[in-house]
């Protein structure tokens, strides 16, 4: 068991160095000069190839959670409160990752209506996420 979490704690852990990082590029693409083809290209290019990463990082990361929920049992039984929560949390951090790729696609059909500003608080989102999920697991609150 202490290998899957181990694994688990891994690939969290770099799915979410992605989800810190593809919103920093969409503060750069939101900032780049309309005159500047090549510099956006260049940054569409770094976000596409990202996405693809943190989307094989994952998959195994909600895996190997499944294992250590279904097959280990933790987080089942009575005091489990925190898991349902941290579920809930998981939830909304593949949504937050399914999010990035819709941006991305409107940055790629420049569509994108939405300032740097903008973008410089959609990516503290990741942060909070992961601050909500590593507090319940490690204080397990409820």
């Amino acid at each position: 068991m202490l290998w899957v979490k181990a694994f688990h704690i891994i690939f969290v852990a770099s799915w979410f160095a992605g989800l810190f990082y593809m919103p920093r590029l969409f503060v750069n693409l939101a900032m780049v000069p309309a005159d500047s083809h090549a510099e956006r290209e260049r940054l569409l290019l770094m976000a596409h190839k990202l996405y693809k990463f943190m989307t094989l990082l994952m998959v195994p990361a909600l895996a190997l959670g499944l294992v250590l929920w279904l097959y280990y049992g933790i987080g089942r039984g009575p005091g489990s409160g925190w898991m349902h929560a941290k579920l809930l949390v998981v939830l909304l951090a593949v949504g937050y990752h399914h999010m990035c790729r819709s941006i991305l696609r409107k940055f790629e059909q420049l569509a994108n209506r939405r300032s740097h500003r903008w973008f410089r608080v959609f990516n503290e989102t990741s942060v909070l996420i992961f601050a909500v999920v590593v507090i319940l697991v490690v204080v397990k609150p409820f």
